[in-house]
């Protein structure tokens, strides 16, 4: 089913009759298509929900084109960037094309799908620009991480099962929380392996949210378990170059003070709602899926 979608995405992008925007596009990796397997599983392969999940698949993938260019980052998916290969104008141009051509497909959508989606990117913005604010010093205020990710992360993926929901004719609600459940999952997994993984593993540089200023789950977590003496260590690293050394130091603290397993038993928690959620609704196998957001290596 997800040849469909790549190929409605190709077609959507073909439709711009413009070569150098189909050159870059044809240059960004894939990726998992996780929100279009969602999609996927709950409406079925009708052409409706082929054409959402390939918009949804182009909203991701501007929204990490502009992702990359705040961040200042120069590896996605273990290859160089756009933004590194051609710059940040490039890139954030791609993006502007690749969410505008998804609003205007919309429009060829059932209008409350439109309205679903449409309130996930304004989400996004939002959180895209809360993560930059929180960069600005050590936020040890898990509401607002929570909140953030939601916005920047979740929200898409929420919107994604309650579009397909709609689309299937299905009670939108459960699907909703569904996947708002896996969205926050997906992004606090993610932070621990930024903390439990090598740079190799990640395909970028180990502990970069750190460095960037991004206080994630784990470090707030860390910040709360460390005595004064080694919080006031902690602090003086945020938003620095870290040394071998202090990357070692961080891990070691993160499992002595049994952090990792603290941020898993968290996500894990949310996930398992999740799946009772689609066990109730009748939908056994979107359990895999929601597996598959914790089921990765530490």
């Amino acid at each position: 089913m997800l040849e469909a979608v790549e190929r409605k995405i190709a077609q959507f992008i073909a439709d711009l009759d413009d070569r150098d925007a189909t050159a870059l596009y044809a240059k960004l990796p894939h990726g998992k298509r996780l929100r279009a397997k969602l999609i996927l599983k709950v409406a079925g392969n009708g052409l409706s929900a082929v054409k959402t999940a390939a918009i949804v698949e182009m909203i991701h993938a501007a929204s990490l084109l502009h992702d990359d260019v705040i961040d200042d980052a120069f590896v996605r998916r273990g290859e160089a960037s756009l933004n590194a290969i051609y710059g940040n104008k490039t890139a954030i141009m791609l993006g502007d094309v690749l969410y505008s051509k998804g609003f205007y497909e919309l429009n060829h959508i059932d209008r409350e799908v439109s309205r679903v989606i449409s309130n996930a990117v304004v989400q996004l913005s939002l959180g895209e620009r809360n993560d930059v604010l929180l960069s600005t010093h050590f936020n040890h205020d898990k509401e607002k991480y929570l909140k953030m990710i939601y916005q920047k992360t979740a929200s898409l993926m929420e919107a994604s099962a309650e579009a397909a929901a709609l689309l299937a004719g299905k009670p939108r609600v459960p699907y909703r929380i569904y996947g708002r459940n896996l969205g926050v999952a997906f992004q606090m997994i993610d932070d621990l392996l930024d903390v439990t993984q090598s740079s190799a593993q990640l395909g970028k540089p180990a502990m970069h949210d750190y460095e960037e200023g991004k206080a994630t789950l784990p470090f707030i977590y860390l910040y709360e378990a460390l005595p004064t003496v080694e919080s006031a260590k902690l602090l003086r690293l945020h938003a620095q170059p870290l040394k071998a050394e202090d990357q070692l130091w961080i891990t070691e603290r993160m499992r002595s003070h049994g952090i990792v397993q603290r941020c898993f038993t968290e996500a894990k928690m949310l996930i398992d709602e999740a799946i009772v959620l689609m066990q109730e609704a009748g939908e056994p196998s979107l359990e895999q899926i929601a597996k598959a957001m914790i089921e990765r290596s530490f």
